[in-house]
């Protein structure tokens, strides 16, 4: 028997396991039986090339739980070791730095693991003993028995061993019971372990007999040695890739499509991966692209793997170039997991163009669920933002699609404005807009409809990447102007009519919290809507975008913006100006009038200041400014009280502003019910 420490440069390596990994401790199992995985496969190697010309016999992983004993074990019949090999393998660790590798590894236990190849070692994170019994395939090989009990001595044997290969018999601690049950080990070899090339058993099958789940005869092995990506696409139907999606994502509906990557240069990555449909939120659950090295799984956090947009997708992804252990910093940094990453999203890319082109009317009835992918992807990916102009679309309230270019085409004669920018408008809710989306028709405009989850933030990229163009909601204004052909803008109305008519309108707005109204005049068609409300479109974006950060931002604190303008052509409305400035000329215009001469004896006295008068007559000319500004504001507080008043008893200028408000949806609770009752009485 021979006795010896672990070469180790700090007497307390297994502390440090447990209490640094101690939170990813279910890893000990994927380590131990991808080590006998790899034990097997080394083997097959040997025996291809000669080097080992014994019976293979069954080569198979076995993972054994014994309850009674308190024991968990890891069995192969691979390559085996012989006591030289534990010496160099198991006694011998790449450990030093103990200080540095605490400070920079303590809070990843992937990172502990893998950078130091400490997987057999994992074993320590839920055993108080662990013992490893072998025998090398060598000729003439003695077996032998290591046994350590988690302090960094150790006492090795030789023993006698009938089968080639290796056990690993794990006495597991009084913390780590969970794990001598089967139900747990058969969950975490479904995680971990399901694609591994070499058979896993674990226990037996069971079946229902008299009343109850019992063990059969037959093996229960949990992993599939040959997964759907390691084969040849021409080789596969559509059912296979079906069939293997719903394996991965039980309980889903079927994927749009799928993407089967195969590249050997200069990386190598094999996987598939599904285009779900999304029927919510950009909230959907991430974390569905499970990623392997050579089909040992390793993570579903595969953010740095592939590129943001595409973690929304579902499936696999296998690369032996991406280490079994990383951190997350690890793979943002590697220089070769971001060539993977773009190569994901050219293939991406090179997948939709392909669809497009070939079938392009298929490929319109799948937009509207592979839009928030694409969309996303162009937000985030440079590249695939430029790729994606061959493949992109836009849809517009009559359902028909565009290309970027075939769009402007239609539109630019009809929708360019006096500055010579290409205006496209859009909606985001067609019944909630339909009469401004109708009104727009009406002009000849187009309106495109624009209602998925990331389209605020595209409306944007757009307008960045297009030349002369701008995006406007078919809200933001009346028709006439949201289409500027010329500087001009007809009242239609000036002086005290005008001044009257605004003040009328203005006085029976309601109060709305967070939202403030300005009135505007403006000469539309007499067939038009007395009165329409629109919301002005830079501070909506602003808003909108400023509701999707952290904490709301700047410009959630500014209240909605609207606009009532006002049709002072349209017949109710020109009959109740009319009216309004019959009943109001005795009172309103003389001092309508008075008010305009106060305010051009202002402007002539500060007109009158100029920079090299003495301070005295400064200060006096400004008193007498003041002076006229108290009294100009007293009589327009005279003004509108007159015309507040006079409104108040006039029922059709609300209904005028109810109409509005209505067609907004703004118009709600009380005030909605208080219009209908007013509308019957006005029938």
């Amino acid at each position: 028997m021979a006795k010896g420490k672990i070469g180790v440069t700090t007497e307390n390596i297994f502390p440090v396991i447990k209490k640094f990994l101690y939170s990813d401790h279910e890893i000990f199992l994927r380590e131990l039986v991808s080590n006998a995985v790899d034990a097997t496969q080394k083997l097959r190697t040997l025996a291809a090339f000669g080097d080992f010309k014994g019976e293979l016999g069954q080569l198979d992983v076995n993972v054994t739980v014994d309850k009674d004993n308190g024991t968990l074990t890891v069995s192969d019949r691979g390559i085996g070791m012989d006591a030289d090999d534990i010496e160099k393998y198991i006694n011998q660790i790449a450990f030093s730095g103990a200080e540095e590798f605490l400070a920079k590894y303590k809070d990843t236990a992937n990172s502990i693991i893998g950078h130091f190849g400490l997987g057999f070692y994992s074993a320590f994170m839920v055993s108080k003993k662990v013992v490893i019994r072998s025998l090398s395939y060598k000729d003439e090989a003695k077996a032998v028995e290591w046994t350590c009990d988690g302090s960094p001595e150790f006492e090795m044997k030789e023993i006698e061993k009938d089968s080639r290969g290796t056990d690993i018999i794990l006495y597991l601690d009084d913390d780590s019971k969970e794990f001598l049950e089967q139900s747990r080990i058969d969950t975490l070899l479904k995680k971990y372990c399901r694609f591994l090339p070499v058979p896993v058993i674990s226990g037996k099958v069971k079946e229902w007999k008299d009343g109850k789940m019992v063990d059969t005869d037959k093996d229960n092995v949990v992993n599939t040695t040959e997964p759907l990506w390691t084969k040849k696409p021409a080789d596969l139907t559509d059912e296979d890739y079906l069939k293997f999606y719903h394996e991965l994502m039980s309980g889903q509906e079927d994927p749009m499509f799928w993407i089967h990557l195969n590249v050997d240069y200069p990386f190598t990555l094999t996987g598939i991966l599904y285009f779900p449909k999304i029927k919510t939120n950009i909230d959907i659950q991430r974390n569905r692209i499970q990623l392997y090295c050579n089909q040992v799984y390793v993570t579903d956090q595969v953010e740095g793997v592939v590129p943001e947009f595409m973690t929304l997708m579902q499936g696999v992804i296998d690369s032996p170039d991406i280490p079994l252990n990383v951190s997350r910093s690890y793979l943002q940094a590697d220089s070769q997991v971001k060539k993977i990453s773009s190569y994901i999203s050219k293939k991406v890319a090179e997948k939709l163009e392909k669809m497009f082109s070939s079938d392009r009317k298929n490929y319109e009835t799948k937009w509207d669920d592979i839009e928030v992918f694409i969309v996303y992807g162009m937000l985030t990916d440079e590249k695939f933002c430029e790729a994606s102009k061959k493949f992109f679309l836009l849809k517009n309230t009559e359902e028909n699609y565009f290309t970027l270019d075939e769009y402007r085409k239609l539109v630019e004669s009809a929708q360019t404005d006096k500055d010579g920018n290409v205006i496209y408008l859009y909606a985001t809710d067609k019944t909630a807009q339909y009469s401004y989306i109708q009104a727009a028709r009406e002009k000849g405009y187009d309106v495109l409809l624009m209602n998925g989850q990331l389209d605020q933030h595209l409306v944007g990229l757009l307008e960045s990447k297009l030349d002369k163009t701008r995006f406007v909601r078919v809200d933001s204004d009346i028709p006439e102007r949201l289409i500027e052909k010329e500087d001009k803008t007809d009242t239609g109305l000036e002086g005290y009519e005008a001044d009257v008519a605004v003040g009328l309108f203005r006085s029976r707005l309601p109060e709305m919290k967070d939202a403030q109204f300005i009135v505007s005049l403006n000469s539309l068609k007499p067939g038009d809507a007395p009165a329409t409300v629109v919301q002005n479109e830079y501070m909506r974006r602003m808003k909108e975008m400023a509701a999707m950060q952290p904490g709301g931002g700047f410009y959630s604190q500014f209240p909605d913006s609207y606009s009532l303008v006002i049709n002072t052509s349209q017949p109710a409305v020109k009959d109740e100006i009319q009216k309004a400035t019959d009943a109001l000329k005795e009172t309103v215009e003389p001092t309508f009038h008075k008010i305009q001469n106060l305010n051009k004896e202002i402007t002539a006295l500060r007109d009158s200041m100029k920079p090299e008068a003495s301070q005295e007559e400064k200060n006096k000319n400004q008193e007498k400014i003041t002076s006229l500004e108290k009294v100009v504001s007293e009589l327009r507080t005279k003004n509108e009280t007159s015309i507040k008043e006079y409104a108040s008893s006039q029922p059709k200028v609300l209904q005028i502003i109810d109409l509005a408000l209505l067609q907004a949806n703004l118009l709600k609770g009380e005030a909605l019910t208080d219009f209908i009752a007013r509308s019957v009485t006005l029938l």
